[in-house]
């Protein structure tokens, strides 16, 4: 299978993923308990995917600095990330969150040029102000008739801002250590501990969130989705450019859209027609990014 096929299949994943995630959250009425659920579950399932397909003895042979760069791309991506997405499906759901995810091109290409040195040509500038466009369309407060404030959407950018920096370390990370499975499960594990560790502090009370059965069963079947399309994004990293990986990931939008208000009921979502129209465009900006890359 292809690097970039695997990246469209975490692409379906990940929007399968934020249908599920949506109404799980506002269920579970705790986004924090809800990210820590999602993290001991993808631990679980890449710790023993890990466990049966690959030699975890070939960390023990790995440089400290490269460690420390996948660890700190676990506790970026899933530790900030998820945690913020949390927060947005719990505030304004997952059909009006999945397309200001869509703004992690634009973020990606910003931390790579930093970072790597590489600077994008004219055909990425485009899909960069294509993908812009349509993240305000979502994010303007006259989206729906709820008088959304402009303050909601900080969630979602923040997520993408996590995912993209997280995805740029992910790929520095794996130019040194070519296992994408060791490598995330030393991510996501890292930051399941430190989550751990937090909720311990701060006492959450986890038992009376995992009290409801159906959410939690709901919240369960979310964890399963995001691992499995966490995997296969870091799959697609090592071979091919991080900016095809992040436009590749906006398939998630038309999937979180179509199956948004399904689930939820369209009066929870908003699907309205300027969510399309602003899925539209940044659903056009990535396939800029990936036919200019």
């Amino acid at each position: 299978m292809t690097a970039t096929l695997w990246a469209a299949l975490s692409g379906v994943g990940f929007g399968l993923f934020q249908t599920l995630n949506g109404r799980a959250v506002r269920e579970l009425d705790s986004p924090y308990v809800s990210t820590f659920l999602q993290l001991l579950i993808a631990s679980v399932i890449l710790g023993g995917a890990a466990l049966v397909t690959e030699d975890p003895a070939e960390l023990l042979h790995l440089r400290v600095s490269t460690l420390a760069i996948l660890a700190l791309a676990g506790l970026v991506h899933f530790l900030g990330g998820w945690t913020m997405l949390n927060l947005s499906h719990g505030r304004i759901g997952a059909a009006r969150t999945s397309p200001l995810l869509a703004m992690t091109p634009l973020f990606g290409l910003f931390f790579a040029a930093i970072i790597t040195g590489v600077v994008p040509g004219w055909p990425a500038l485009l899909g960069i102000a294509l993908t812009v466009a349509g993240a305000y369309a979502v994010a303007e407060p006259r989206i729906t008739g709820a008088g959304t404030a402009p303050r909601d959407s900080v969630f979602g950018i923040g997520t993408a801002i996590a995912w993209a920096l997280g995805a740029v370390l992910t790929a520095e990370g794996l130019k040194r250590f070519d296992s994408a499975l060791l490598g995330v499960t030393v991510g996501v594990v890292t930051a399941t501990l430190a989550y751990g560790l937090v909720l311990l502090a701060i006492r959450a009370p986890l038992r009376e969130v995992t009290a409801d059965r159906p959410a939690l069963a709901l919240k369960l079947s979310a964890g399963v989705l995001v691992a499995l399309a966490t995997w296969a994004r870091w799959i697609a990293l090592e071979d091919i450019a991080i900016a095809v990986v992040l436009a590749l990931q906006l398939i998630s939008v038309p999937v979180v859209l179509i199956l948004a208000s399904v689930t939820a009921g369209a009066w929870a979502e908003a699907v309205s027609a300027r969510v399309w129209t602003g899925a539209g465009l940044v659903i056009g900006g990535g396939l800029v990014l990936l036919l200019g890359t």
